[in-house]
């Protein structure tokens, strides 16, 4: 038995202003193709379809193209939860009748607790969905005295486990932030502070746990527990990391093997660092050049118009840094405050410690201790 683990698609995201449904559309076409040749029992979708929770018609469009193909002629059934980007409600707007064409919307907690029943070569496979939840949520349904996001994930999960059947493998979809597992710059925060934090010891009744929030690929506690990362990458800090989705295959005794298939987005993420005449020779013979780049130059003097001298040979130059400059700057403040005399050095670091200035006796105090250091 073999299905896809996705998650954080995020269609209709913006990068810097610029539009990535091109790029999203192209890697949807590349599961489809993945999906004709390679058929699967299921495509799963562990949270965050949309960026926003009242996503962009064209995004929705995308989407609704992408579950007739893959419902419809493929016939591979799709299930899904939301993710904290999504809109729960929303997204879950007529999933009892979506269920007959192969959409299974597992969007509110009724929906937690009667899973996705598939008939395999292994028997019988349940998928629970635990749609993506905060504290109070779980707390009011419930009337459970719960606290924080791993008390709530602990109750939830201990809630699922007593309706398994004994003759089924079970596999959750869960939208939420392992403790101890590798965040990225483009993941929204659940909350402040670390209190988001779930321990994966909650999950290790399931034969599998597809998890969705962080966009890296990545195990948590045991091999069953898995981030499938988002299908391509939403920031710069993301430039080394390899995107795609996750084929599971389950044999009698449950979860066997995961293996990582690669999706290759239109434009990549890259981070190009140089001085201004380096990077623009680079450009003119570098193959790549339309990937979407920050770049950061090392010029140490001013340059008039770089990002438009940087975009005639890089035109999707996202953003732009001028570290030399600032190291330039620190070395004129650095030979500055080798020049100032000791006096003034003390009154800056007595306003930094005191968050107060030097009284004038004081200011007098220092200048004469200094003045007879000086003569001994």
């Amino acid at each position: 038995m073999k299905f896809l683990h996705t998650s954080d698609w995020h269609l209709g995201r913006q990068f810097h202003n610029v539009s990535l449904l091109d790029d999203q559309k192209a890697i949807l076409e590349q599961i489809i193709e993945y999906l004709a040749s390679s058929p699967v029992d299921a495509l799963v979708i562990a949270g965050d379809i949309y960026d926003r929770s009242v996503p962009p018609t064209a995004a929705i469009e995308l989407m609704n193209q992408f579950v007739r193909r893959v419902c419809g002629e493929l016939a591979v059934p799709i299930i899904l939860i939301p993710g904290n980007h999504d809109g729960a409600e929303r997204l879950g707007f007529g999933s009892e009748q979506m269920k007959n064409a192969g959409l299974h919307i597992l969007s509110n907690f009724s929906d937690m607790l009667t899973p996705v029943e598939l008939d395999t070569d292994v028997g019988k496979v349940r998928f629970y969905g635990m749609p993506y939840n905060d504290p109070e949520l779980v707390r009011h349904h419930f009337k459970q005295p719960v606290a924080t996001h791993d008390e709530a994930h602990q109750l939830l999960c201990r809630t699922i486990v007593e309706t398994f059947e004994s003759d089924a493998k079970n596999v959750l979809l869960c939208h939420c932030f392992v403790d101890g597992a590798i965040e990225s710059e483009s993941e929204r925060p659940l909350s402040i502070g670390g209190s988001d934090r779930v321990s994966h010891e909650h999950f290790t009744p399931f034969d599998y746990v597809a998890l969705g929030h962080l966009h890296q690929p990545q195990k948590k506690g045991e091999d069953y527990i898995r981030y499938s990362g988002s299908l391509m990458k939403y920031s710069f800090s993301e430039q080394h990391q390899k995107k795609g989705m996750t084929l599971v295959e389950m044999d009698e005794a449950g979860f066997h093997t995961a293996t990582h298939i690669d999706l290759i987005a239109p434009h990549e993420m890259r981070i190009i660092e140089g001085e201004l005449d380096e990077i623009i020779a680079q450009g003119k013979t570098d193959p790549k050049s339309h990937d979407y780049l920050l770049v950061r130059l090392m010029d140490k003097h001013a340059i008039l118009n770089p990002m438009e001298k940087l975009r005639a040979v890089y035109p999707n130059v996202l953003h732009l840094e001028k570290p030399g400059m600032l190291i330039g700057v620190e070395q004129q403040m650095s030979a500055a405050k080798l020049a100032r005399s000791e006096v003034d050095m003390f009154r800056d670091f007595f306003c930094e410690a005191q968050d107060s200035e030097l009284s004038d006796a004081q200011e007098k105090a220092i200048t004469d201790i200094v003045k007879q250091l000086s003569e001994q």
